[in-house]
């Protein structure tokens, strides 16, 4: 059954320095039926203010994919990465057997925005890797994938992660039944299954069912393809 996941109904956070949305459990909220959708855990979207973040914090066995859509953050971890990631740009840290880091708004006057993506790997630990790109500005691009693939970040598991543009009018098939496969929208108006989807909404498509966006603006959209089975972890 394809299921709606409304960003009315999205978990929320406010404490300050952070005003965040999360599609799946996290943090203080917990529910049962939105604990995660195949290798995709985490999706919240973030925004940061001015001169404050996510103080230093551990991770273990996830891939953890930052896309950042407003301002710049200053990323630092216990592996000797230093970077600032500004917006357009995609970043990826495979935590491995285990990584501290932390993410600040580098800004001290501009917000900052950001999805952050927490996606499961085939196998738990290993060593911690990182990596960031820049994303290309026009049409459609592979975010992250497997090895082996033309994605931007490699990805420790058969997930890809593709960010789609498209145009007022066009129509965006999903139409692969032997994956699992989720739609974040992140700009523009979509209609799926005679509803209505905006910025924030999500569209959960199981193994064995087809359907499509149909675009009425400009828009984009963050298309996650998974297997239907996790490996051993």
């Amino acid at each position: 059954m394809i299921t709606i996941h409304q960003k009315a109904v999205r978990g929320h956070t406010q404490a300050g320095w952070l005003n965040s949305y999360h599609t799946f459990s996290f943090g203080t909220f917990q529910d049962p039926n939105r604990m995660g959708f195949g290798n995709l855990r985490v999706l919240n979207d973030d925004t940061i203010i001015p001169g404050s973040g996510f103080a230093a914090h551990g991770h273990e066995s996830m891939d953890i994919l930052t896309y950042v859509t407003k301002g710049q953050l200053r990323h630092e971890d216990d592996q000797g990465n230093v970077s600032l990631i500004s917006a357009g740009q995609a970043q990826l840290m495979s935590a491995g057997e285990g990584v501290t880091h932390s993410e600040r708004n580098a800004s001290d006057k501009d917000t900052a925005q950001l999805l952050q993506i927490w996606l499961i790997p085939d196998e738990a630990g290993g060593t911690p890797t990182y990596a960031q790109k820049a994303v290309p500005q026009d049409g459609d691009v592979l975010l992250a994938g497997p090895a082996g693939t033309d994605a931007l970040l490699q990805l420790k598991s058969d997930t890809t992660v593709q960010l789609i543009r498209a145009g007022e009018g066009s129509s965006t098939p999903l139409d692969d039944p032997n994956t699992l496969r989720f739609v974040h929208l992140v700009d523009g108006l979509a209609f799926a299954e005679g509803e209505r989807l905006s910025a924030g909404d999500g569209l959960q498509i199981p193994a064995g069912e087809t359907t499509a966006l149909d675009w009425a603006t400009d828009g984009e959209a963050l298309l996650f393809t998974m297997p239907t089975q996790k490996r051993n972890r």
